[in-house]
């Protein structure tokens, strides 16, 4: 099943793809008016029986894509998770992943615009794969880690390279307002039983700059929830977005940044493309 937020007729509200259309669960499954409610109510199955007998409210075209989990509690992001990412910025692999976060407001859903802010042209991508949790849990094992997924989405963590580059803690970079995207649904974790067997490609105006395949992750993913859920306990709606590939701008000669105008595209096999344009700040 592939879930989504999104708005509608000016009303934010969240459901599920169908036929090339949305079925409207924010309206059917009270209390429950977003996705991340949804989660931690562990209605998902119900939602699926609801979804099958159901026709789509809204043709997709006629939708606004918010972000998949647009109020998310935590957006846990992992540095330097690819060997050819690491070797392209002659770091070294490091023992444990390296970890930083962004906000919400950092990110906007497929098809809205991603923002060039003002301050900086350095203006990167990262095409990535986003886990969404679904069951709570701390310390939880390896063994059992995917059971704790909801499911998957594409990423696309934008950068900003120079204010990342300002101390050693990556976080001035990573977050500025409207810089990042999250779409354009999420795929429901029984529709994709091991994460680690996905392509990942990003293009910029239809070129190809980043492509790879998950099981070259450095920590795997269910290590990486090990690992997280070691520090704080993770609930369902959580967002980890679990590393970028070599490839990116920054590392070009000369460097590829994102302008105004630009078309950038992450796209992973069994789940989707995600597609944005890039704006500038307004002066």
């Amino acid at each position: 099943m592939k879930l989504l937020s999104f708005i509608a007729s000016g009303r934010a509200s969240f459901g599920a793809v169908k036929d090339n259309g949305v079925v409207d669960l924010g309206r059917r499954m009270a209390p429950c008016t977003t996705l991340r409610q949804l989660l931690e109510s562990g209605h998902v199955a119900e939602a699926a029986k609801l979804v099958a007998s159901t026709a789509p409210d809204h043709a997709l075209d006629t939708i606004s894509f918010a972000p998949v989990i647009p109020d998310p509690g935590k957006i846990i992001c992992v540095g330097l998770n690819y060997r050819d990412h690491v070797a392209e910025t002659g770091r070294t692999v490091t023992e444990k992943p390296a970890l930083f976060v962004r906000f919400p407001c950092s990110q906007v859903g497929h098809l809205q615009p991603i923002v060039k802010p003002k301050v900086s042209d350095d203006f990167d991508y990262e095409g990535e794969l986003a886990l969404v949790i679904g069951k709570e849990g701390r310390h939880i094992p390896a063994s059992g880690a995917l059971d704790h997924i909801a499911g998957y989405a594409c990423y696309n963590e934008g950068s900003i390279r120079d204010w990342q580059r300002h101390t050693s803690q990556f976080l001035s970079g990573k977050t500025f307002a409207e810089s990042g995207s999250f779409g354009p649904w999420l795929v429901t974790a029984d529709e994709i039983p091991d994460p680690s067997k996905l392509t990942l490609q990003t293009r910029l105006n239809g070129k190809v700059v980043q492509d790879t395949t998950t099981d070259l992750l450095i920590t795997a993913i269910p290590d990486l929830i090990a690992y997280i859920s070691t520090i704080c306990a993770l609930v369902p709606g959580d967002v980890i977005v679990t590393g970028t590939p070599g490839g990116v701008g920054a590392k070009r000669t000369p460097p590829l940044w994102m302008r105004p105008g630009d078309t950038v595209e992450v796209e992973i096999s069994r789940i989707g493309i995600l597609r944005n344009k890039v704006i500038a700040e307004p002066a």
